[in-house]
């Protein structure tokens, strides 16, 4: 990403407000860094769940396989299962099915809606799971320490929802898990906080191409096959609306009424935000409420069609 403009234009305005030579300058305050703690988190919760899904699975006693059947059998019942089964080095459908795992039938049906966050939790194997924690830590890291953990907290949980209901009407004859959903979610609120504010960035650019790359990139990834790319179009969707509202920052120039020294002309200071801004935010709220109503009232109208 690019850099973020230094803020001499901002001095510029304050020099330019002085009533008189007495008043000594008072840049704004650096930009607060938090310090990213969640996004480690989840992505230890993440490891931890898998853990307790491969504990659950039991590879050599739940499907009476002999040891050498599962793969690394020395692991005891945290074996993999055969490559046959699953080549992702990870349990088997059944296990992850009833830890929680997206099924339209039962999601729809049975109308089992905590498995539309749940099966953010779960990964198919070693495989699945070290390619989303390490996208997890790349993305998730600098969004926290730049925004905080409330609102990349937020950013994810609802992505990864907005994936589920996304992916719960696309496939309906499979089960789908993982945190990609989310993950996409983070890589589309990277791209409309660039877009948001875009004043305070000085190699536009150069960011915007960057961006853009990484997340084309990963869009590819979801057309292979077996790969749930409605989940990342849901996540990527429901984190680009998202980033509009919770990721706005103040535009270039402002000052903070704390920091303006005595006799500045109060007539030079910049609205916090500007009208650019508070259109975006207006907008994706609105549509990200119309969506997210409209997935949860249409499980709803199903289920009572169904019953």
């Amino acid at each position: 990403m690019g850099k973020k403009a230094s803020y001499s234009p901002a001095m510029s305005d304050l020099d330019a407000g002085r009533r008189g030579p007495w008043v000594a300058p008072c840049p704004p305050p650096p930009q607060e860094t938090w310090v990213a703690w969640l996004v480690p988190l989840i992505a230890l919760a993440n490891i931890v769940s898998f853990g307790y899904t491969m504990y659950v699975n039991d590879c050599p006693s739940t499907h009476r396989l002999e040891a050498s059947d599962c793969v690394f059998p020395s692991l005891g019942r945290f074996a993999f299962e055969p490559f046959s089964i699953n080549p992702l080095l990870g349990p088997s459908l059944y296990t992850l099915d009833s830890l929680g795992a997206l099924d339209y039938n039962k999601v729809v049906v049975e109308g089992e809606r905590w498995r539309l966050l749940a099966c953010i939790w779960l990964h198919a194997g070693v495989i699945h799971l070290l390619a989303n924690m390490l996208s997890l830590l790349f993305t998730g890291v600098r969004l926290e320490q730049e925004f905080g953990f409330v609102k990349i907290g937020l950013l994810y949980v609802l992505s990864g929802i907005g994936g589920s209901l996304m992916s719960c009407f696309s496939i309906q004859s499979n089960i789908s898990v993982g945190a990609s959903g989310a993950l996409f979610g983070l890589l589309g609120a990277m791209l409309s906080e660039l877009i948001t504010n875009w004043t305070i960035y000085s190699n536009k650019c150069a960011a915007l191409l960057t961006l853009m790359v990484v997340i084309a990139i990963n869009l590819v990834v979801g057309v292979v096959p077996h790969v749930d790319s409605s989940a990342h179009i849901g996540g990527f969707v429901s984190g680009f609306l998202l980033g509009f509202v919770l990721l706005m920052r103040p535009q270039f120039g402002w000052i903070s009424r704390r920091h303006i020294p005595p006799g500045y002309n109060m007539e030079l200071i910049r609205p916090k935000h500007n009208l650019c801004q508070y259109l975006l935010w207006f907008t994706a709220l609105v549509v990200l409420i119309i969506g997210f109503l409209f997935g949860l009232i249409k499980l709803s109208y199903v289920d009572r069609q169904l019953h």
